[in-house]
């Protein structure tokens, strides 16, 4: 356990958004090695794996229930010096990462078919759409456990170890990918059923190492089978912190698919480039919510520890570290954004579509920061339903205007990511008052226990 209520909050918000960012980037290596490897198949594959890449929007979702409920009361706890609350609700959460494995093996392999057709561009692109959520949906399942435990690690302060087990993964991921996906060495290519089945394994090992570090090094939370029946006033505590941040992420969910449905008349070379620069985005995303992520256990621990000035402060440095990125990699997009997508795909439409999305887009990363910043920071007070409010007023715009948008003579792709860029501000503007509301209302200081009295000095003789 790490004591988040001492020391610099730039040092501390550093010291874990780095391991965390490598952590990040790690996860989004499985995407994007399955995306290089599947672009040689054809649009249709990029497509269709990018299509059927939206449901992780929606298992997100759940994972985000289980894992920001963990977060949040577990680093509320370490800032309370309570260390059984900590290791119940981790114990808690274990049982309901299981209910929802089974619950998406189930409920993912009775709906792909139908999900992927509503919003695949054709025939061929809902194939392999299919085809690829089939053998990625073990690993989705899997992946309840896998945030569970990185989330009670976090809140404790630690987050080296689940970066290097992801980087373990994606190497893995990576040596296999090609195998699985071209048949490199078998002569059997599985093609976008390949990729899927390469990250469900990888998936699989890293959960088994992170497994063996609980049980062999992890003190401060731990394996406890006597704390596995269903708790009920337990798992409530977790939902009314986890369900809504599960509700924002589904909300983008709905949003991608949205995206994915308004754009399908233009074919699968504008879902191919659309779902190569959303991928592309969501890396560059990485640091700024690496940053975020930080924040959430940070702001958790001082929050729970009547620190509320430190709450503040942690904010206010956040954003500025987050701006600085963000700026950073929204100049260069201005600049380059090509050179990306074309890493992904030689196909010329598909580019030009990736890469005009990313250049509109890119306004948006300084406000996209403040949003997930912000977002960390309602985890650690533990109330996330303002995040929730701000994705939906965003969704609530942004749907309807699609719509009417996308019904329009002449409508043009263009018109999709410009409404995308104001949409977001607004969600950035709204989450910034809501949070300033939730200061007020929510952080004290604790009185700091008074110095003892300095003994008068002896009286000279």
């Amino acid at each position: 356990m790490k004591d988040l209520t001492q020391g610099s909050i730039v040092r501390n918000i550093l010291a874990m958004a780095a391991p965390l960012a490598a952590g990040m980037i790690f996860q989004t290596l499985y995407f994007l090695v399955d995306l290089y490897f599947v672009a040689g198949l054809g649009d249709a594959s990029v497509a269709g794996v990018g299509a059927a890449g939206t449901l992780m929007f929606g298992i997100m979702a759940l994972t985000q229930v289980l894992g920001v409920g963990a977060v949040a009361l577990i680093a509320q706890a370490v800032g309370r010096r309570d260390p059984a609350d900590a290791n119940l609700v981790f114990n808690q959460s274990v049982s309901l990462a299981v209910a929802c494995a089974l619950a998406t093996l189930v409920g993912g392999y009775a709906l792909a078919g139908s999900y992927v057709a509503t919003i695949a561009a054709d025939a061929a692109t809902q194939a392999q759409g299919v085809s690829y959520l089939y053998w990625f949906l073990p690993g989705l399942a899997l992946g309840f456990a896998q945030v569970v435990m990185g989330s009670a690690l976090r809140g404790t302060g630690i987050v080296k170890p689940t970066m290097a087990i992801q980087a373990l993964t994606v190497l893995l991921n990576t040596i296999l990918a090609p195998i699985l996906i071209a048949g490199w060495g078998t002569g059997y290519a599985m093609g976008v059923a390949g990729a899927g089945f390469a990250s469900s394994i990888a998936i699989v090992v890293g959960i088994v190492l992170l497994g063996w570090y609980f049980m062999r090094l992890e003190k401060y939370v731990h394996f406890d089978s006597r704390f596995w029946r269903p708790q009920l006033a337990v798992w409530k505590r977790m939902l009314v912190v986890g369900l809504p941040a599960g509700a924002e992420f589904a909300l983008m969910f709905i949003y991608m698919g949205v995206i994915y449905w308004v754009i399908s008349d233009f074919g699968a070379p504008a879902q191919a480039g659309f779902g190569i620069g959303s991928r592309v985005m969501q890396s560059i995303f990485l640091p700024a919510m690496a940053i975020a992520f930080a924040a959430g256990p940070i702001a958790g621990q001082n929050f729970g520890a009547k620190m509320g000035s430190r709450v503040r402060e942690t904010f206010w440095k956040a954003i500025a570290l987050s701006t600085v990125v963000m700026v950073c990699v929204t100049m260069f997009l201005q600049w380059r954004p090509e050179v990306l997508v074309a890493f992904f795909t030689p196909e010329a439409e598909a580019q030009a579509v990736g890469a005009t999305f990313l250049r509109i887009i890119s306004w948006t990363f300084i406000a996209q920061g403040i949003v997930f910043t912000c977002s960390g920071m309602f985890q650690g007070l533990g109330n996330t339903v303002p995040a929730m409010l701000s994705s939906a007023i965003r969704l609530g715009v942004f749907v309807p205007l699609a719509v009417w948008v996308s019904s329009q003579p002449g409508f043009h792709l263009d018109e999709v990511w410009w409404l995308s860029v104001a949409t977001v501000c607004l969600q950035a503007a709204v989450s910034f008052v809501l949070l300033q509301h939730q200061f007020k209302r929510r952080l004290v200081d604790a009185p700091r226990p008074a110095a003892p009295p300095i003994a008068p000095a002896p009286a000279k003789s």
